[in-house]
């Protein structure tokens, strides 16, 4: 008689298990054996469940479970609008004067009114915060954000702010990439800067009588 193990069992049927249970499939009633026997060999088996809410999952880094809005960083450029494929962003606004100082040419401005998400009809794609040229959206890990109106999932810029304190920092760049373009002319064009020699001061302006 061979020598027991203290080795856990396995979570799958060895092979030869898998030939017995094959044979007890093809008799009268073989169906109910072997589902009582997945029953019997898993039962005695610590489980897994997480008891949510009162346990709270552990989310993999840069989860995507809602957008959020930086509206300060908002041009209202409609850019994230017209590639939805959803059509789920609604966004109003308004133009806005500002006089100029020192006399100078008055200009214009869009002023962000409304700027709405339909989660309802969001498909989480991310073409919204990609296309955003300004970084004004970003992933959220938060989700609890069910309702039991489906009309309510219509969240408006005030609570997709909210869920900007939520967005996790971002990860830190890979010591063995390449260094992002634009970091590399922003290098190229201060060391021009420096080798160009300073222009001579002009003469100063004379005295009035």
């Amino acid at each position: 008689m061979c020598g027991s193990t203290n080795a856990a069992p396995s979570a799958f049927p060895s092979g030869a298990s898998y030939a017995i249970m094959g044979r007890v499939g093809r008799l009268p009633g073989g169906g109910l054996a072997k589902g009582l026997a997945v029953t019997l060999r898993t039962m005695t088996r610590r489980s897994i469940t997480r008891q949510y809410p009162e346990v709270q999952p552990d989310l993999p880094p840069r989860s995507r479970g809602v957008i959020a809005l930086f509206e300060e960083n908002c041009t209202v450029c409609m850019l994230c609008a017209r590639e939805c494929p959803d059509w789920c962003i609604y966004i109003d606004s308004h133009k806005e004067t500002l006089p100029a100082e020192g006399g100078g040419r008055a200009r214009t401005r869009n002023i962000l009114d409304r700027f709405a998400i339909d989660f309802a009809l969001c498909m989480y794609c991310g073409i919204c915060i990609e296309v955003c040229p300004f970084d004004a959206l970003f992933w959220s890990p938060e989700f609890e954000y069910a309702e039991y109106d489906i009309a309510e999932l219509t969240h408006e810029k005030e609570r997709l702010r909210e869920w900007m304190w939520t967005v996790p920092p971002p990860q830190a760049h890979d010591p063995s990439a390449e260094p992002p373009k634009e970091l590399g002319a922003a290098e190229k064009a201060s060391a021009r800067n420096a080798r160009r020699p300073a222009s001579p001061p002009g003469p100063a302006p004379e005295a009035d009588a």
